[in-house]
């Protein structure tokens, strides 16, 4: 048989099953850019207000660690800083997580074996999965693309940013068919992936700012900004994309070759013969079962902590050759406030992070139940309550542990470059955790979602989604205040006090609460 048979059916059979998902990442990732370069026309016309903007954040490596450097004072290159990487991000996540979906999640539920059983080829699945993955890319870079040609921006210019995020997409699509034929379940897959999005992360952000510049060649989102769209257009880039994708590619489908329907090419570790006492309830349960997530997310929050707390130190060097700016910050309290709205910058990221870690595991909730695992324990003595607060306590404590963390290691690591390592401890520690009542607010939507919509889960992805949209392009694209408030990160700034510290955590019991009844009161496995 043709390993390849039957690839275009099983294409148009996910498009027929997840166009809602597909049009969703789509208007997302292609809405960013085309927005943001909207705003930028309006707010800096002249040429005068975007070199005093370049001036500002071009040459500062803690900005340039965020969110890479400024090569040009264009519209355009003003576009590809700001929203480059953040894009990028994005369209990896999107990449990996719908490889996953269309391949290792198939085998975990059965249905790759019934559709095996059929004249199917056995690269077909992958092969369609890519195909979708692929296109989907394509649709997002070529929409780029005309959206900022209709803003009249130059022509190479948005050609090459369209295809610099049609690369990524293709690099982390071939990626994540790689970490589907090395694992055994879908969720060690996807833990494998983002641990590779996030190296990929940490060696951009190092190599933009100011560690070695060849530590950003080592990173599919580095190519992005090495790409330079609207300043030098460095075509011959690309092909460092293409080429590791389909290298990676056909590593894919070597390995797939080489493994059983439902395994891995990396055998899972034998287990004791006796299970310990702490499996003996629900609690126990969880925390084996999400344990290693929360190792693995917690590591990479420290990672990227630990950078941004090296380059914050720098973050003075704004008021080089700026007069206006120093005499804004003398008169908001001096040298101290562009630090501080920093280190709150930074960890309105870090809690988008561990709002992404609460989610998933919140929302494993789900999986079991779909999966029918949650049936066997709740026929136990197990309530139903117990079962779905084990989850939500791994995911309530574990981002408050990740939290925790970053803002150690973040503090530790300035407070160690600026000779204060205990008052830089203490500041930035209570600076990141406390984003964790707004963190919390969206794990307990989760919890509602589960309750009382379980087939609608996913938006509690496109709610944490929203938060990061109104969080970095709220105040470019003149969001209005009202809009901006819906965000529960909107309002936990700096000296915001008990209030709305006191108002989240209400909101978050009472989604939580929600969530529980809802629970209670439904049929498992039903809307």
């Amino acid at each position: 048989m043709d390993p390849l048979l039957g690839t275009l059916r099983l294409t148009r059979l996910v498009l027929r099953l997840d166009w809602p998902r597909l049009l969703t990442w789509v208007a997302v990732l292609a809405g960013f850019p085309i927005l943001t370069a909207g705003a930028f026309v309006e707010l800096y016309a002249d040429a005068a207000s975007r070199n005093g903007l370049v001036a500002t954040f071009g040459a500062n490596p803690a900005y340039a660690a965020l969110l890479g450097p400024i090569y040009d004072s264009s519209i355009g290159a003003l576009t590809a800083w700001r929203i480059g990487v953040i894009g990028g991000v994005l369209a990896s996540l999107m990449a990996i997580l719908l490889m996953i979906r269309h391949t290792r999640d198939e085998e975990e539920t059965g249905r790759r074996e019934l559709l095996g059983a059929t004249v199917v080829g056995r690269y077909a699945p992958l092969a369609a999965a890519l195909l979708i993955v692929i296109g989907t890319g394509a649709l997002i870079g070529g929409l780029v693309a005309l959206g900022l040609l209709q803003l009249e921006l130059p022509q190479a210019g948005a050609l090459a940013y369209g295809l610099g995020v049609f690369a990524i997409v293709i690099v982390f699509a071939a990626v994540g068919s790689v970490v589907a034929q090395l694992t055994h379940g879908g969720g060690t897959a996807r833990g494998l992936g983002m641990a590779i999005l996030g190296l990929a992360f940490v060696l951009r952000a190092a190599g933009d700012a100011s560690g070695p510049e060849f530590l950003g060649w080592l990173s599919p989102l580095g190519w992005f900004t090495r790409l330079r769209p609207f300043a030098e257009n460095r075509w011959w880039v690309l092909l460092l994309s293409g080429t590791l994708s389909l290298v990676l590619a056909m590593l894919g489908f070597a390995l797939a070759s080489r493994r059983d329907i439902g395994a891995g090419v990396l055998s899972p570790r034998a287990g004791p013969e006796r299970a310990p006492t702490s499996l003996n309830g629900p609690f126990g349960l969880a925390w084996r079962l999400q344990r290693a997530s929360l190792v693995g997310w917690t590591a990479g929050l420290a990672v990227i902590a630990a950078l941004y707390g090296t380059v914050a130190n720098n973050v003075d060097e704004l008021m080089s050759g700026n007069p206006q700016l120093a005499a804004v910050l003398e008169a908001l309290g001096g040298t101290e406030a562009i630090t501080a709205t920093f280190f709150a910058f930074t960890a309105g990221i870090l809690a988008l992070f561990a709002s992404a870690y609460s989610v998933r595991t919140a929302l494993r909730l789900r999986v079991e139940e779909e999966n029918q695992r949650a049936e066997p324990i709740l026929a136990t003595a197990t309530p139903r309550a117990a079962f779905m607060a084990s989850h939500l306590l791994v995911a309530i404590a574990g981002s408050a542990v990740m939290l925790g963390v970053g803002g150690v290691i973040m503090g530790a690591t300035y407070g160690a470059n600026v000779g204060d390592v205990a008052g830089q401890l203490v500041s930035v520690s209570g600076t990141v955790l406390g984003q964790a009542p707004a963190v919390w607010v969206i794990t307990g939507a989760a919890a509602a979602l589960f309750g009382l919509l379980p087939r609608l889960t996913p938006l509690a992805w496109a709610l944490l989604v929203a938060c990061l949209v109104v969080g970095q392009l709220g105040q470019i694209l003149r969001f209005p205040q009202w809009l901006l408030n819906l965000s529960p990160f909107t309002h936990l700034t700096a000296g915001s006090g008990f209030l709305p510290v006191a108002v989240l955590l209400g909101i978050a019991l009472v989604l939580l609460g929600a969530g529980f009844g809802g629970f209670r009161a439904r049929d498992l496995a039903t809307s």
